[in-house]
């Protein structure tokens, strides 16, 4: 059985102003994360609850599994900038 997504309208705008070939990558992550969230470069964050972060590329998938729903809640896409 597969998950489903939810991404907050904040996402949604920014992905759209990504470069197409990273939103073109990104997509296709969430696409996976519907056969299984629990795969890849993953974290939980410390300090938080239930909070992961994927990571793709320079990009970061941050979401909360609900497991009884088995729906990803997505409340931030960020990009990674280095110091």
């Amino acid at each position: 059985m597969n998950w489903d997504y939810k991404l907050a309208h904040q996402v949604v705008k920014n992905l759209k102003r990504l470069p197409r070939k990273d939103q073109e990558r990104i997509i296709a992550t969430l696409e996976e994360m519907k056969v299984n969230p629990f795969s890849g470069d993953l974290r939980l964050m410390q300090g938080e609850s239930n909070l992961y972060r994927r990571r793709v590329g320079n990009y970061r998938i941050y979401f909360r599994p609900y497991l009884a729903k088995r729906l990803l809640d997505i409340p931030e896409i960020t990009r990674k900038r280095s110091n």
